[in-house]
């Protein structure tokens, strides 16, 4: 249970810095943080709550991560639903305080014809600049696979396991700097679900897109590091 309350906690701390930054302070002129305040910001949630709770739960605040763990054979399987709930609420949980602090701002309101709105992923007409939805899920397939290949090699028993955290937060600071202008970035299952139940319309009809492209990604790594990178001795 504490894993699982652990994997709750993380979730709802990546998702409420991460969009929250997006939220709250990205836009505002002259003294907003813009894409490169936003990308550190996701990073930072995973690196603060990697070090807070990831010796309690493995640090996975996303069910992409869980699937690439299990794929290369770090996971167990019979565990997976468990997490993926745990992340999924957490990240639900997250929205819901970014929606009622949201509600305290004069003329507030979710505008869900809107790219990016409550910071939402999405393509095409709901891509921040305008890419298709081919484009959107080949970014997120390959950037997922490059983080999970990151996790697995920054863990790995023969790595300095001291700096793991440092490397992940970084490598998903990275993956949004990249990413924000394609499809406000996602790489994160829950994190798109949470802001797409809020948000409704079409970016939830897009939701297939960011549990799909994600988890595919993160599953080839998986066997990709455990078949070809991993050192067995």
């Amino acid at each position: 249970m504490k894993k699982l309350f652990a994997e709750f906690f993380g979730t709802y701390w990546l998702v409420f810095g991460g969009c929250g930054s997006a939220l709250f302070a990205a836009g505002i002129p002259d003294l907003g943080i813009g894409f490169a305040g936003v990308s550190l910001a996701f990073g930072l949630t995973v690196l603060t709550m990697a070090y807070a709770v990831g010796h309690i739960s493995g640090g996975h605040f996303n069910p992409a991560v869980s699937f690439g763990l299990w794929a290369g054979g770090r996971f167990e399987a019979k565990e997976l639903v468990p997490y993926i709930v745990a992340q999924c609420v957490g990240a639900i949980a997250a929205a819901g305080t970014l929606f009622m602090i949201l509600s305290g701002k004069t003329g507030f309101a979710i505008d869900n014809t809107k790219a990016g709105a409550f910071a939402t992923n999405g393509y095409d007409a709901f891509s921040p600049d305008g890419y298709s939805m081919m484009s959107a899920f080949m970014a997120e397939f390959v950037l997922t696979l490059f983080f999970l290949l990151i996790i697995l090699g920054a863990t790995d028993k023969f790595a300095n396991g001291k700096f793991a955290g440092v490397a992940i937060g970084l490598g998903l600071t990275l993956i949004h700097l990249v990413s924000i202008p394609i499809t406000n970035t996602s790489v994160n299952p829950a994190r798109s679900t949470s802001q797409a139940l809020f948000t409704q319309g079409e970016p939830l009809m897009q939701l297939w897109l960011f549990w799909v492209a994600p988890i595919l990604g993160a599953i080839v790594a998986g066997f990709i590091y455990k078949n070809l990178l991993q050192d067995n001795e």
